[in-house]
């Protein structure tokens, strides 16, 4: 008889050590999604801000001229540094109208540079060519270079800044 309440404190043990286990298990899991779940949402709780930022004036930019520019980002940090600025090509199509692309390859973000004898925008990373519009000309990219909005005023081209990255690859439409 002795031996059965052996095997009953055996097994109340064991289901007890499974239930702290279980239960320390869930405990870790909750503490290590919590942080995952909170970067995952905090984005899509944040305001975005859209602000204009001047890259320079018309005079600046030659007509038919496509002219690298840095600017800060709609939402610098305050340890940002220089993680803080971006970059754009800023293209002079006629009188003033002007056409701004990310500098980041559509197919894994590397910066493009602009070849002016050829007009072309080239990725160094995988091959990526895009024509002086934007468009894809050969190389992995999937979608032509996406375009900031852009506007002249108070004497100045100004591009539409939103937080970083740019997330509409998909449908190219601005910024």
């Amino acid at each position: 008889m002795s031996k059965n309440k052996a095997d009953a404190n055996d097994d109340s043990r064991r289901d007890f050590m499974m239930k702290v286990s279980l239960g320390l298990g869930g405990l870790a899991a909750v503490a290590v999604s919590v942080p995952v779940v909170g970067a995952l949402i905090a984005p899509l709780l944040e305001a975005k801000p859209e602000l204009w930022r001047s890259v320079g004036s018309p005079d600046e930019f030659p007509v038919g001229t496509t002219k690298l520019v840095t600017f800060e980002n709609a939402d610098p940090k305050t340890w940002a540094g220089t993680t803080a600025r971006t970059a754009a090509w800023v293209r002079h199509e006629e009188d003033n109208k002007f056409t701004v692309f990310s500098v980041n390859c559509t197919h894994l973000g590397c910066p493009v540079r602009w070849e002016k004898d050829a007009e072309l925008f080239m990725c160094p990373c995988h091959g990526g060519v895009y024509y002086k519009d934007g468009s894809v000309a050969a190389g992995p990219p999937p979608i032509p270079l996406p375009q900031y909005a852009v506007r002249v005023e108070q004497g100045q081209v100004q591009v539409g800044t939103a937080p970083i990255p740019i997330t509409n690859f998909g449908d190219n439409s601005t910024v």
